[in-house]
């Protein structure tokens, strides 16, 4: 038993010696290449059995010949293995370069394809995740240029918008001031009205800006949504009565909801606003509200005929009004937009799609616990 441990420790300690070297010369090369990296490993290897083997050769005395023969089949060992670690170390290296190519056009076009051919498990990874990185930026990129023309877009509408109404006012303040002016009191009332409306699109900027710089500060209360509808449809009812539009909230489910109730009412307005104006006289508005597997799904269903498929995608954006003519009562185009950003901030979810007749548009939040 003594024999066998002390020939161990001599293995050991020649091993020792070349995986010490072996250390200090992957340090001295870190930096280079994978394949020398490889092949120093191998070649320690190798070295490390030839020095115990060498080692536990001298302390059992073998004889010249047998040294000999131990040595030549280490050497031939030594051949193998640094051969395959030569070939592994290309084959690595090919991959990875293929992969910085691919990388390198990903940084340049926007775009990654991961190479073809084999490729190690960790390359392998790595080129999945670059892929997917790549697929997010991408949907970055399209929702910053969707951002960006709706930004155009909003502020040639909001300035064509704003023109009409200052060159109304003005023209009636001059002739006001003039004294051409029959019936002063009409123009006062249309004075009136053009300022409001004007108040109303600073308003709704101004709701906007705050829901793009994260500042909406919400109050949520816990309602009822029979309440919320109620208090909508009122607000609504004089606006319905003036288009000769049908209010109907039969469907309406008693459901509790947390929610700002300020912020949610005006959701609900903006969205009845929309579909009175888009409803034809003698048409329908019905709202309706139901509990979906622990959500509260709000619907507001006109009588507009419907939205074509392609704009569909783009009714939440910002500044959107359809192929309408951009002239009041259509608006800027940021009901819908605000309505998107309070339901967003409160959890929830707005969408829309065409049923027959119209259009839907919901509202789905989550339901109070």
């Amino acid at each position: 038993m003594s024999d066998l441990l002390l020939i161990a420790l001599f293995a050991f300690l020649g091993a020792a010696v070349a995986g010490l070297a072996g250390a200090w010369v992957l340090r001295l090369l870190r930096h280079r290449s994978v394949a020398v990296s490889l092949t120093v490993v191998a070649a320690v290897t190798v070295v490390a059995m030839l020095a115990g083997t060498l080692a536990v050769a001298q302390a059992m005395f073998l004889s010249s010949h047998d040294l000999t023969v131990v040595t030549m089949v280490v050497a031939m060992a030594a051949v193998v293995s640094l051969a395959t670690a030569l070939l592994l170390g290309r084959w690595v290296v090919a991959r990875s370069r293929e992969l910085t190519v691919a990388a390198r056009s990903f940084g340049d076009a926007g775009s990654f394809s991961a190479p073809g051919g084999g490729a190690t498990a960790e390359l392998a990874e790595l080129s999945r995740e670059l892929a997917a990185t790549s697929g997010k930026l991408a949907a970055s990129r399209e929702r910053e240029q969707a951002l960006e023309t709706s930004r155009r877009e909003l502020v040639a509408w909001i300035s064509h918008d704003l023109r009409t109404p200052l060159a109304g006012l003005r023209a009636m303040s001059e002739a006001l001031e003039d004294g051409v002016v029959q019936d002063p009191e009409r123009y006062f009332r249309q004075i009136r009205i053009e300022v409001d409306r004007l108040n109303g699109m600073v308003g709704d900027l101004f709701e906007l800006s705050r829901i793009h710089a994260g500042a909406l500060a919400l109050s949520p209360t816990r309602m009822s949504v029979y309440d919320l509808v109620g208090e909508a449809l009122a607000g609504a009812d004089p606006l319905a009565r003036e288009h000769g539009v049908r209010l109907v909230g039969a469907q309406v489910e008693a459901v509790p909801v947390e929610v700002d109730g300020k912020e949610m009412t005006r959701v609900l307005a903006n969205l009845l606003v929309n579909a009175i104006r888009r409803t034809p006289a003698d048409g329908t508005v019905a709202v309706a509200a139901e509990r979906r597997e622990g959500s509260v799904v709000l619907s507001v269903t006109d009588g507009c005929g419907g939205i074509p498929e392609e704009d569909l995608p783009r009714v939440f954006d910002t500044g959107w009004r359809g192929s309408e003519a951009r002239t009041p009562p259509a608006g800027a185009g940021l009901g819908l937009a605000i309505v998107r950003g309070i339901v967003e901030a409160h959890d929830g979810r707005a969408d829309v799609r065409n049923v027959l007749g119209g259009c839907r548009f919901e509202v789905t939040l989550p339901a109070a616990r």
